[in-house]
């Protein structure tokens, strides 16, 4: 019986979209699906060195990028017109995919033009509610517009949002939306050797290589045992200065290896990277990437709850950071995960 081909297409807006696919992929592949990919930049480099031996479409991505100043509301709406245009383009090219790859079924990350009406069509998202300063309303409706044209949206937390807070708070009733549980590619392992700190650099540019620089001089003052990875998947290499050691990337195994042995780490508050702390009930350090609305609001929402400290970036002090964090919890949440057993019954039919 031929196997039934499922396409993954995760926004290429750092490296989180494509991360949290990573055990739908390995889910759909035990089940007997046929896993092929569509990603653009690092997200695709990622997927690659995860999937080897799958097929892979390269499909241009959005290009956002953030400004050096952090007014990114201001920068998203100049960007807007440029960004509905690449939707209208992945979508029509989309068309031509299905036909070439013989595809049966769609799940798009976040990426809003990979529906289409002949398959099942699936969206993967944490924001319903998306947080914004200004026209908020319109915003929200927008991205519900969106979402409605695919036949199911997949929200990766519990319905009681333990982890996403009110970004997927549904004020609506509407059939096509399914909490699927918190989604990590990590498990919990035990430590092989002490770690001080595991810094994480992310997101699109110039704030990933901001945040990097500001990381790599504090670690280095601070004498602490530590490692620094950069998110740049393109390239494995390693450097040793003193008391720290920068990787450009580390693969899924490796990483998890890391985190496990690290005594805190220090991150965006992307939600993937919340999702792998809470499933290895790890202490964080947030520092959210200036002007990123959900980032902003998710640091504010763990450290309300005492679970993680945070800093704004132009404020960021590794020494009291380090202080403070030790009167938070860290993440102790129960992660009971979809199995998926029911999940991919939109495919069969």
């Amino acid at each position: 019986m031929k196997k039934k081909k499922i396409l993954i297409a995760p926004l290429d807006w750092g490296l989180g979209h494509a991360t949290r696919c990573i055990p739908i992929a390995r889910a759909l592949e035990k089940k007997g699906y046929e896993v092929l990919f569509c990603a653009a930049s690092r997200s695709l480099d990622l997927l690659i060195k995860e999937f080897p031996r799958n097929q892979f479409i390269k499909l241009e991505g959005y290009n956002i990028t953030y400004p050096k100043n952090g007014w990114m509301i201001f920068s998203m709406i100049f960007q807007s017109f440029r960004i509905l245009n690449k939707i209208r383009k992945e979508h029509k090219d989309l068309k031509q995919i299905i036909a070439d790859f013989e595809i049966d079924g769609i799940i798009s990350d976040n990426r809003y033009g990979m529906y289409n009406k002949t398959i099942p069509s699936v969206f993967i998202t944490h924001q319903v509610n998306i947080q914004s300063p200004i026209l908020s309303i319109l915003i929200r409706k927008v991205n519900l517009w969106f979402i409605n044209k695919y036949q199911e949206c997949w929200i990766p937390d519990t319905e009681q949002n333990i982890l996403s807070g009110s970004l997927s708070k549904i004020k609506i009733e509407n059939h096509n939306f399914k909490f699927i549980g918190p989604l990590s590619r990590f498990k919990k392992i035990d430590a092989t050797k002490k770690i001080d700190i595991l810094a994480i650099v992310s997101g699109p540019e110039p704030q990933r290589s901001i945040f990097e620089n500001l990381l790599k001089k504090q670690l280095l003052d601070s004498g602490k045992n530590s490692i620094l990875v950069l998110g740049k998947t393109e390239a494995n290499k390693e450097e040793k200065i003193e008391n720290l050691t920068v990787l450009n990337h580390l693969p899924s195994k490796e990483l998890n290896q890391a985190m496990s042995n690290s005594e805190i780490v220090i991150s965006r508050s992307g939600y993937s990277t919340i999702m792998d702390l809470a499933a290895l009930d790890k202490k964080a350090i947030f520092i959210p990437t200036p002007g990123q609305t959900e980032q902003i609001y998710l640091a504010n929402l763990f450290a309300e709850q005492k679970v993680a400290f945070a800093q704004h970036q132009h404020d960021f002090e590794l020494e009291k950071a380090l202080e403070e964090s030790k009167k938070y919890s860290g993440f102790k949440i129960e992660m009971a995960t979809d199995n998926f057993k029911n999940l991919f019954k939109i495919f069969e039919a």
